[in-house]
């Protein structure tokens, strides 16, 4: 699995490269990659608002004097939002021949990211019938980060977004997910003090390399 650390991308130039890289992955030309990145403040419509702008709470006119862009997607999901301090991953895996199921790779997914924020005492957990990383007790749960994802020829694209000192403000432009009863954390609220994001970086690759050690090439 070759890991690629980005930095801050344009959330366009970064859909090009995945869809350079899965092309590149069903022909066998490249092993599995993992790309890590932050994206300038932008809002993402998954396939199922994408026609549908309602979760978008904030006018045209405000997204624009706050420089917020909104992009549809071919992602699942439902509407979110990616800025500064969110850790996002890309994972272009090939599930063939025996990892055909995906369901199970939205969990697997899921578990990367619970092992990572693990190494920062964050004890993190799924929601029932909810997609994504949460924390906090029953009926108050917070989510911490948001899944979503493309599978082409069973050749996965986008991934995770988890918010590690993300201005959570900006989630009060959306519905995010489109749940409205249930909020946003990050990583530094919960732990309340500052968490370098290339510790981050480096606790998601451990988490991901002991998830998805088939995959490895």
């Amino acid at each position: 699995m070759n890991v690629r650390r980005l930095g801050r991308v344009e959330y366009r130039e970064a859909l090009e490269l995945q869809e350079m890289l899965v092309e590149q992955r069903k022909l066998g030309l490249i092993p599995d990659q993992l790309l890590l990145l932050e994206h300038p403040d932008v809002i993402t419509l998954g396939v199922k608002t994408r026609n549908d702008r309602s979760h978008v709470l904030a006018s045209a006119e405000t997204l624009e004097a706050e420089g917020v862009s909104v992009l549809a997607t071919g992602r699942g999901g439902d509407v979110t939002f990616h800025g500064p301090g969110q850790l996002v991953g890309y994972p272009i895996f090939d599930l063939k021949p025996d990892r055909c199921d995906v369901h199970q790779y939205v969990r697997d997914l899921e578990e990367g990211v619970i092992r990572a924020v693990a190494e920062f005492g964050i004890q993190a957990g799924r929601v029932k019938g909810l997609t994504g990383i949460w924390v906090g007790p029953g009926g108050r749960e917070a989510k911490l980060a948001a899944i979503g994802v493309r599978i082409s020829r069973w050749v996965t694209s986008h991934g995770f977004a988890l918010n590690v000192s993300t201005d959570l403000s900006r989630f009060g432009l959306i519905v995010p997910c489109g749940i409205e009863d249930k909020p946003v954390t990050s990583m530094e609220r919960v732990l309340g003090r500052p968490v370098p994001m290339a510790e981050v970086e480096e606790a998601v690759i451990r988490g991901f390399a002991s998830v998805f050690t088939t995959y490895v090439k």
